[in-house]
């Protein structure tokens, strides 16, 4: 599903790409010849403009989904994501913060500090917001998940009542800007922006997987998962990291996607059951094909404007979660009756 969705990404536009003529420029890329003919345009189209943007989403696809199994297991609930702990709420704020107050200082900036501004401020609220929860649910070394889960809620709603007060000082101009970005978009996709998201989003595919057996033990119980020889605290600690980077790097790049998180580890959890050893790496290949078909979809419905890419996911993700609630409440009526 993910190459197949990936092919289509990358073909589909205003500029037709066929499969012949996408091997031809990916294989010319690497070095290979192909008798398959193409344009320049063509490949100007795909290695520039949609071969990044494809990236990008299959990183921030795989990243926030990951995040968001991991962070159920992590608290035992199938409702939480990683929003729970400040991430997106955090760099909301920050971003709204620099789009009112940081003009004049974008114009004395260099012009890389400008291209960066908006995207390291967003992961700066997101790591200081996580960071703010974290010492607050942490007492003599010992992280409470209760605590962290109330801290969060705290969180995100001061960050909530921050920006409203900077959308109240905020132009026209800059109201726009800050709903397209609250929308999230990857429109904004270069190779600038896919290796500055590789590292933090990269980390996190590579580690959170190894954590399985962790979470398996997790939903024992504490008690229990430390009589099995889990290390409690180090797997929180872990966890809480590697997830603010993770959705702190996609949320700078990307802006905010909601329902990615949320939704992906419930599908996979259908298809395969509750093992973290299988939700973890199929929650980030399913959530890296749900985003990047997303897109597709974002860019091409409307054509030639481009629709926010979170009016998609939540378009897609809001009716799953209607389903699921009337389907667990028709099982609930069956098994009373």
């Amino acid at each position: 599903m993910l190459l197949l969705t990936s092919a289509m990404g990358i073909a589909t536009g205003a500029v037709t790409v066929s499969p012949s003529q996408l091997i031809a420029i990916l294989a010319q890329s690497a070095g290979l010849d192909f008798p398959w003919t193409y344009d320049a345009r063509q490949e100007a189209v795909v290695i520039a403009i949609r071969l990044p943007r494809i990236l990008l989403g299959l990183l921030i696809g795989s990243g926030l989904a990951l995040s968001g199994a991991t962070m159920q297991g992590l608290f035992r609930n199938p409702l939480a994501d990683p929003g729970l702990i400040g991430i997106s709420s955090g760099a909301a704020l920050a971003v709204t913060a620099w789009i009112v107050l940081g003009g004049p200082l974008m114009e004395l900036a260099g012009a890389f500090l400008s291209y960066a501004s908006l995207p390291l401020a967003a992961f700066i609220g997101s790591i200081v917001a996580t960071l703010i929860v974290y010492r607050l649910s942490t007492q003599n070394g010992r992280t409470i998940v209760s605590t962290m889960l109330l801290a969060g809620i705290a969180v995100n709603a001061l960050a909530g009542a921050g920006a409203g007060f900077f959308v109240l000082l905020a132009t026209d101009d800059q109201l726009r800007d800050i709903v397209f970005w609250s929308l999230g978009s990857l429109g904004g996709a270069t190779w600038r922006a896919v290796l500055t998201t590789v590292p933090f989003v990269g980390l996190a595919i590579l580690a959170l997987p190894r954590l399985a057996r962790s979470l398996n033990a997790l939903l024992l119980g504490e008690a229990e998962a430390t009589h099995l020889g889990i290390s409690i605290e180090q797997v929180k600690r872990v966890i809480v990291v590697l997830t603010a980077l993770a959705v702190g790097a996609s949320v700078a790049a990307a802006g905010s996607i909601g329902f990615v998180g949320l939704v992906v580890p419930h599908l996979l959890r259908l298809m395969v059951g509750p093992k973290h050893r299988l939700v973890l790496p199929g929650s980030a290949l399913l959530g890296a094909t749900i985003l990047v078909g997303a897109d597709t979809i974002a860019r091409t419905i409307i054509a030639p404007a481009e629709l926010p890419i979170g009016i998609v996911t939540a378009s897609l993700g809001a009716p799953f979660f209607l389903w699921l609630l009337l389907r667990v409440r028709h099982q609930g009526e069956s098994g009373l009756a």
